[in-house]
């Protein structure tokens, strides 16, 4: 399939929502933020040439007041806080986790409390109570106080219809997941066939006009190829100026 067949599916799929007057809500999540880099500028010029909010998770034990600085200025920055120094405390043979349940419960939970205190400070404007937890994995304990810390919201990686997301559901606590990763983790770490992403994003738009809810889309500007790069641009293009698509402030479905 050739490059303008990829997105062409995509527009017909739009399209045929706009006839039927429905449409879709987009939101974009990027992982990792702790300082100006190259290519934290340059997420922040394309999100801003298009007009997309972006929703930066930010490691709190590695940022300061540079990264507060770099941001100043721009538009629909919404701060969410990744876990607290993103230190994998899993044994070996075990997934990477630095919110599981291989240390004390309290010690995890004064470390969220303080990269929740730490980024509200940095960032008066544009923090939102959203945790993401490093490499999208958390304990269920973990979770379950994450309430009196302040957080209304969790997001991880996956339908929030899933079993496994439910499992995290608490009271007063919000299911916001990205849905679509650009980045081929497990193979060449670099851009995935831009394809399949289309595929991922056409699946995800048929779960959201059955059940409702967004579209999360994960990217990790520390690690991008052109290609990542290159796809992002396009998507933006189609989707930021297409009536059956908005590109939306993760806070907006915060209190839902």
């Amino acid at each position: 399939m050739n490059t303008g067949a990829i997105w062409q599916v995509l527009i017909d799929r739009l399209d045929q929502m706009q006839e039927a007057g429905q449409s879709a809500d987009f939101w974009l999540r990027d992982d990792d933020a702790i300082e100006p880099t190259a290519a934290l500028h340059r997420l922040l010029e394309l999100t801003d040439r298009y007009s997309v909010p972006l929703t930066l998770a930010v490691i709190p034990a590695h940022t300061d007041e540079r990264l507060e600085r770099c941001l100043a200025g721009h538009r629909d920055i919404s701060i969410a806080v990744h876990g607290w120094s993103h230190e994998n405390h899993a044994p070996d043979g075990e997934k990477r986790q630095e919110l599981g349940g291989h240390r004390p419960g309290g010690t995890v939970s004064e470390e969220l409390r303080s990269g929740y205190a730490r980024l509200k400070a940095l960032f008066p404007g544009s923090f939102v109570p959203l945790l993401v937890p490093p490499w999208n994995r958390i304990d269920a304990e973990v979770v379950a106080g994450l309430g009196t810390i302040g957080f209304r919201a969790l997001s991880v990686f996956g339908p929030e219809a899933s079993g496994k997301a439910a499992a995290l559901l608490r009271p007063g606590l919000q299911i916001i997941n990205t849905h679509v990763d650009v980045i081929d983790w497990r193979g060449t770490r670099a851009c995935r066939d831009h394809a399949q992403i289309v595929r991922d994003i056409l699946a995800r738009l048929e779960q959201v006009a059955k059940g409702g809810g967004s579209v999360g889309i994960l990217t990790h500007h520390l690690v991008h190829d052109e290609n990542v790069w290159a796809f992002l641009s396009k998507l933006f293009e189609i989707t930021a100026t297409h009536p059956a698509s908005r590109w939306r402030k993760v806070s907006d479905f915060i209190g839902r």
